[in-house]
Order: C-alpha cells, then structure tokens, then sequence
C-alpha cells in the first residue's frame, strides 16, 4: 500500500544529513573539551612548580638570614653561582658541624636540592636556573665566603615539560648575624 502523500516522515537522505551534522557537532565539542583539558595541565603544572618555588625561596632565606647563628664562626663557607653552604649553631656549642648545623643548597640537573647531613633531598624539580649572587657590606660583588652581607637569589622554573610557562621568583636577602 502507497503512503498518503501529505504524509510526514524523513528520508534517507535526510537522515544522513543529520546524522553528519551531529557528527560535525560531537567532533567540535570534543575538541573543545581536549584543548580545555590541555590547558587545565599546562596551567596546573605551572602553579604547582611556582608554588614549590617559592616555598623553596622562602626557606633558603630563612635559613640564610639565620646562617651565623650563636658561637659560629662563619655563616658561609661556600659562595658559589649555583650552590651555598651555610652554617647554623643551633645547640650553641660554637661549632656548626653537627647534624642540621651545615646546609647545602645545589642545583642538580633541574632539581633543587638541600642537604642537612642526611643526603641531597629534592626540594624543587623543574628548576632552569638557580643564581646567587654574593655582595660585600658596601654592596660590591664578592666572592669570597667570609665577605658576604647580602645575596641576591633567583629561581627560574619551567612550568612544563616543554618549558612553557616558565616563572622568575627573585628575592634579595641580608644576613643578620655578620
């Protein structure tokens, strides 16, 4: 039996046309949603390798601002571009040789690392470029350890593995006790 001819209804080809159009729009919004998801990473990784930075930054002139610290005799012993070792008195016996009294803070590869007698801990990885830079008590340029007033410390941090994103913290830090 024939169909009326006002009857409504579809085609084939009007449901290919469709189904093309749903599929043009599905592959878009799935798109989107990969370069949404892209974005989201990269900037998390960003974030997390400033936020690790800057903690690191922080603890470095906390512990460089106390570097000298009770009968010890010298607060550096080794000012170096990229690596420091500071001492600490913390049980007052004039000598900062015991554990957690000498601190080394190096840059490894694109690690951060400290050692306070037990090895070289990672403090921060996904570090391009560690600087330090020394100066005398009228802030002249010095390499020597025992001259250091101020250091001026820089870290720079990739925030991917690309190297996109990278982050400068800088901090400019006294020492107390010389």
């Amino acid at each position: 039996m024939a169909a009326p001819a006002d009857a409504a209804g579809m085609s084939l080809t009007d449901l290919l046309v469709a189904l093309a159009v749903l599929g043009l729009v599905v592959a878009a919004v799935l798109v989107g949603l990969d370069q949404g998801q892209r974005t989201y990473r990269e900037g998390s990784a960003r974030v997390e390798a400033q936020q690790a930075a800057r903690i690191a930054l922080e603890r470095m002139a906390r512990e460089l601002r106390q570097a000298g610290t009770g009968l010890a005799p010298v607060a550096l012993s080794v000012a170096e571009p990229a690596r420091l070792v500071l001492h600490l008195d913390l049980d007052g016996d004039g000598a900062a040789s015991g554990l957690r009294e000498a601190i080394t803070w190096v840059l490894v590869g694109r690690v951060l690392r400290r050692d306070a007698g037990g090895g070289r801990q990672p403090v921060v990885e996904g570090v391009r470029d560690l600087r330090l830079a020394y100066f005398d008590a009228e802030d002249r340029p010095t390499a020597v350890a025992d001259d250091v007033r101020r250091i001026d410390i820089t870290i720079v941090t990739e925030g991917t593995p690309s190297g996109t994103g990278a982050a400068v913290l800088a901090t400019s830090v006294r020492l107390r006790n010389r």
